[in-house]
């Protein structure tokens, strides 16, 4: 006798469960996906530019003056935005640069026309320096040309040069003095804020220089240096494009050194010992950064020294090409879900201090010649040709915001613990935190009067108004924390900062302003920047 098939018929819970668990599959890989996705294209999330409540935009030109058709247009009208996404900007024009007459021209035009002239290279800056509501914009990344001179052991580069570009042309067997902590800012923006990075020897980049030229707002050229103009140079060197259009910079390079790389965990109590038992008094130490844990468990108290030790003073023969890095989207995806805190903040810290070590990339021979064993050993260019690819991702509904805090050396373990509670009563997510020094720093908007040690932080945000009034009273709280110690808040980050914060941090301002006035009067140079300060400091 056949038997009667009954057909399967599943219950609800069962396909509910089977829907529930191929749904986390699918959100699971789209998830994945899209965390370790690279920008589709520059993040825009409108303009939040206002400076301690008092509105900075300008109303549009009306009429607009006509374009000059000789001038060579990037965009006629237009927006600009900066690294934030936060800084949307209506721009009269862009005009893209690649040699000084056109910068020359440009001035003409815009001192003909009653317009305003703002500098743009990479636009990494985040709070409105690079452009101006109205302005004429000259974008600088084509006026690119780098120049070596062997003998003197100088380069010459025109300011759109990346740094990411100069180690390219230096490598095997130059490299440079300094400049920031990774390459992909342009040697004219890190002029215009007198940038420092990963030689704690060297100091910032106004060390390194040799000469700068300089077109001022009446189209006159400039050579000036610490000896030469010196007023103006220091004007110039940290003064965010107030003062002149730098069309080029001679600076100092050196030999392309191969290092022995080693790494230490440490108390962050205890690095202002380790910096002057270890790092200060040890020459042949020529690179450094301290990287502290971001994770709940051990937040702002453990922390990595990275450490590059002179083994030789040039590369052996044959040394390959700078490569560029690697398992990018696996540290964007460690780095992505670091933003949902907790557990993913302590993946990331697992990542740095166990994970990495394995897979550095050891680019020089272990040979006996170098007597190393099997020492890791790099050259100097090698741990500074980071372009950090892995910070930027498709993420539309945030953004990651820099700050960065100098204190003096003395008050560091007081400072850190302060900003360490500061830090964790606050929602917002820490997703990297470092330790640079700096040296006393002679410029006239100096943020290091004194030798100091520098807090860098890497914050992510909603990039929404909530997010950004969260940012703001996170920032007002580090600036009081950091002015209470006796230190300074860096410039070239968001305009969260008060009026009384601005001028106690930088007594200096007035007479900053007075100089701009004076060498510009009627002030063709200008950014949104440099109109919060006057505003901020009351001064018109």
């Amino acid at each position: 006798m056949s038997r009667k098939r009954t057909a399967f018929r599943p219950s609800r819970r069962l396909l509910l469960g089977l829907g529930v668990a191929g749904g986390a599959v699918l959100w699971g890989g789209n998830t994945v996906a899209r965390l370790m996705r690279g920008p589709s294209g520059a993040k825009d999330a409108g303009r939040i530019l206002d400076a301690d409540g008092v509105t900075l935009t300008l109303k549009p030109l009306d009429p607009a003056p006509a374009y000059d058709a000789s001038l060579p247009w990037l965009a006629r009208g237009g927006m600009l935005n900066d690294a934030s996404g936060l800084s949307r900007t209506p721009v009269y024009g862009v005009v893209e640069v690649s040699s000084e007459a056109h910068v020359a021209q440009a001035l003409a035009f815009a001192r003909a026309k009653g317009l305003k002239v703002s500098m743009a290279g990479v636009r990494h800056s985040m709070g409105g320096q690079a452009f101006d509501d109205n302005a004429l914009v000259l974008d600088m990344r084509r006026f690119n040309k780098v120049a070596v001179d062997a003998a003197a052991m100088t380069m010459t580069v025109q300011p759109g040069a990346t740094w990411h570009a100069i180690q390219t042309v230096l490598h095997p067997r130059f490299a440079v003095k300094a400049m920031q902590s990774t390459d992909i800012f342009s040697v004219g923006g890190s002029l215009s804020v007198n940038a420092h990075g990963m030689d704690h020897q060297a100091g910032s980049v106004a060390g390194s220089i040799r000469s700068l030229k300089v077109m001022q707002a009446d189209g006159s050229v400039t050579t000036c240096s610490r000896d030469e103009n010196g007023d103006l140079f220091r004007h110039v060197v940290g003064g965010y494009g107030l003062f002149g259009v730098v069309l080029g910079a001679t600076l100092d390079i050196v030999d392309n050194t191969v290092y022995r790389t080693s790494r230490e965990i440490i108390k962050s109590d205890d690095f202002p010992a380790y910096f002057a038992e270890v790092l200060e008094p040890n020459k042949d130490i020529g690179l450094f950064y301290g990287h502290l844990s971001t994770a709940p468990g051990n937040f702002l108290q453990d922390m990595i020294v990275y450490r590059y030790d002179r083994v030789a003073d040039e590369p052996p023969a044959g040394q390959p090409p700078l490569g560029e890095p690697g398992a990018v989207g696996i540290e964007r995806l460690v780095m992505n879900m670091a933003k949902w805190g907790g557990p993913f903040q302590e993946l990331k810290w697992f990542t740095e201090k166990t994970l990495e070590p394995r897979f550095e990339a050891c680019t020089v021979a272990r040979t006996a010649a170098m007597g190393e064993g099997e020492a890791c050993l790099v050259t100097r260019n090698n741990p500074m040709h980071d372009s950090v690819p892995y910070l930027f991702n498709d993420l539309a509904g945030d953004t990651d915001i820099l700050h960065e805090y100098y204190v003096p050396r003395a008050a560091y373990g007081a400072y850190i613990a302060e900003v360490r509670e500061i830090l964790r009563a606050q929602p917002l997510q820490v997703l990297n935190a470092s330790i640079r020094v700096v040296h006393k720093e002679d410029v006239a908007l100096t943020y290091a009067p004194e030798p100091a040690f520098s807090l860098v932080l890497y914050i992510n945000q909603p990039a929404t108004g909530d997010g950004t009034r969260l940012m703001r009273t996170l920032t007002r709280a580090l600036i009081d924390a950091t002015l209470k110690h006796g230190g300074r808040f860096f410039l070239p980050y968001q305009l969260h900062y008060t009026g009384a914060q601005l001028l106690t941090s930088y007594p200096e301002l007035p007479a900053f302003l007075a100089k701009k006035k004076a060498i510009d009067p009627g002030e063709l140079f200008t950014s949104t920047f440099y109109r919060a300060l006057k505003v901020l400091s009351g001064i018109s």
